[in-house]
């Protein structure tokens, strides 16, 4: 049996925590699966109710609206490679493979995992890819980064400039490299698969170009710093 990997997310986010229950679990399993076959516009919670052969009401008892649960599965993402990353540079002191680890973990946190049984990685990395943007390019940022939807993100890009100091502790810029860096990974296949002609990379050998683009990116900028 599979683990049920558990991650203390933002309580504003949710009514009732999915990850508690096994029709919450079900309800992620379902969502996942749908905003990644439909797109987030054209998803709602009664063709979600549908999907799952339950009532919308029964939604709406863990989730406000669509939009919180997409801030959610993003959390439990950001969370998910922080995760991947702690597991990765446990036992390494050096800060330039520590760095080369976590963006192999950025670039391939779409592995199945056998932690988590109602999490498909694979479908919710497109999702992220897809959609990540839609969760903090809106009009009400400033009223939930108060109630601390972010906090997941800002923690990973935390950890990200921590080992770049490591590597460079003059360098002025880790926090906004560490960002970067994550949000070129999902652009940039993005990029690839549908707009090809604003990246460089090739679009069937995508993840090895990617972490050969991202770790090169990565590496000159913390060189060059002045």
């Amino acid at each position: 049996m599979s683990l049920k990997l558990r991650f203390e997310l933002p309580e504003k986010l949710f009514i009732k925590d999915p990850q508690n229950t096994e029709y919450g679990r079900r309800l992620l399993t379902n969502a996942i699966e749908l905003i990644n076959d439909l797109g987030f516009e054209a998803f709602n919670f009664r063709k979600l109710g549908t999907k799952m052969s339950s009532s919308e009401v029964s939604i709406y008892r863990y989730f406000e609206n669509k939009h919180l649960l997409l801030v959610y599965l993003n959390c439990w993402y950001w969370e998910w490679v922080t995760y991947l990353i702690d597991m990765q540079v446990l036992n390494i002191s050096d800060g330039k493979e520590k760095l080369k680890k976590a963006i192999h973990c950025m670039i391939h946190a779409n592995s199945e995992s056998k932690l988590t049984d109602y999490i498909n990685e694979g479908l919710l990395f497109q999702i992220i890819m897809k959609e990540s943007s839609k969760t903090y390019h809106i009009a009400t940022i400033e009223e939930e980064n108060k109630y601390g939807f972010f906090m997941p993100y800002k923690e990973l890009v935390g950890k990200l400039a921590l080992i770049i100091k490591e590597i460079n502790p003059d360098f002025s810029y880790s926090r906004s490299l560490g960002s970067t860096l994550f949000e070129m990974i999902n652009s940039q296949l993005f990029f690839a698969e549908h707009l090809p002609r604003l990246t460089s990379l090739n679009k069937n050998k995508t993840l090895a170009d990617l972490e050969a683009m991202v770790t090169h990116f990565a590496f000159a900028a913390i060189a060059y710093d002045n």
